[in-house]
């Protein structure tokens, strides 16, 4: 069974700096229907404008992962991190039993795109970690690349959940199943382009619940998040 939830249902912000789209219920947008999907708690599509970003502010007991589509996205913490992350690159932050950070447009002049996911981990209290890697696109060509899960596997980020991510880009005739076993489920978000899954022709932001297999075919510029959640 497949459920669509459309890119125009999301919660929307506009603050200038920032537009903001939410999946599930974030800050002021609130929907008792949505808020999360087993332990995918968010997905906000932002885009920040040149020089703008999110003071330091505070986090904890939550997995967070930033997945840059375009510009680059500056990165300071509590832990004495900073990096900035660009398209390719998975960031995951294990806010755990607390920690304070900042993300800024890298840029002055040009705007930054990116998704900011978290995930809800499978006990309070984790020591706070940090982790960031580089995907190229022709691992992610026309197949799901691992890009998070709990083990690391496969040089996949390491999220403290029995989560996986996978990403990948589909053109034409390129084609991928992901198998979902009893008892889990997928989420599949489409970050930019426009694909079909099981049938369904799925455009940017559209995302769906998925409780067997998920199909994708016939992209055109796709690029794809498949959340496979306990």
């Amino acid at each position: 069974m497949t459920t669509i939830r459309r890119a125009d249902e999301r919660g929307h912000a506009d603050h200038g700096w920032l537009n903001s789209f939410h999946t599930f219920s974030f800050a002021d947008y609130y929907d008792p229907r949505h808020m999360g999907f087993r332990s995918l708690r968010v997905i906000n599509e932002d885009r920040v404008a040149p020089g703008g970003g999110f003071p330091t502010h505070r986090h904890q007991n939550m997995e967070i992962v930033s997945y840059v589509l375009e510009g680059a996205l500056e990165h300071k913490d509590s832990m004495g991190t900073g990096s900035v992350i660009r398209p390719g690159d998975v960031q995951r932050m294990s806010a755990g039993t607390g920690v304070a950070h900042s993300e800024y447009n890298a840029s002055k002049t040009d705007g930054v795109h990116f998704l900011q996911i978290w995930i809800l981990p499978d006990r309070s209290g984790h020591t706070p970690g940090y982790e960031q890697k580089n995907f190229p696109a022709e691992e992610k060509r026309g197949r799901l690349r691992l890009v998070a899960s709990p083990d690391g596997r496969d040089g996949s980020v390491a999220i403290h959940q029995d989560a996986t991510i996978h990403a990948g880009l589909f053109d034409g005739d390129e084609r991928a199943e992901h198998l979902v076993a009893p008892g889990r489920a997928a989420w599949v978000h489409v970050a930019r382009g426009s694909v079909t899954l099981n049938g369904e022709r799925l455009t940017a932001g559209d995302a769906a619940a998925v409780g067997d297999k998920a199909v994708l075919e016939r992209g055109d510029g796709a690029e794809v998040l498949v959340f496979d959640l306990p």
